[in-house]
């Protein structure tokens, strides 16, 4: 996993567990796993994101993405760390 910054709204280069903030403040993520999708996520989809010294990330309340032929991802991302629902 890593974070770092994205150039823009969605940044193909997001591996599995990846995540990062874009130029306008949003945070891009995808959960790890082969073949699953990520998406933006914040204060819009009902997420609150902390930031700690470390530069990790905490997420909640819990992340939960679906789509079409891929599998889906119910969890959490805590202080960097992603963890299965």
């Amino acid at each position: 996993m890593r974070r770092f910054p994205l150039p823009g709204e969605i940044c193909p280069r997001l591996g599995p567990g990846d995540y990062g903030q874009d130029k306008n403040g949003n945070w891009q993520v995808r959960p790890p796993g082969k073949n699953r999708h990520g998406g933006t996520i914040g204060p819009h989809t009902g997420h609150t994101i902390t930031e700690h010294e470390d530069g990790t990330i905490t997420v909640s309340p819990s992340i939960l993405f679906r789509g079409d032929n891929q599998p889906y991802f119910h969890g959490y991302l805590e202080k960097g760390v992603w963890r299965e629902a």
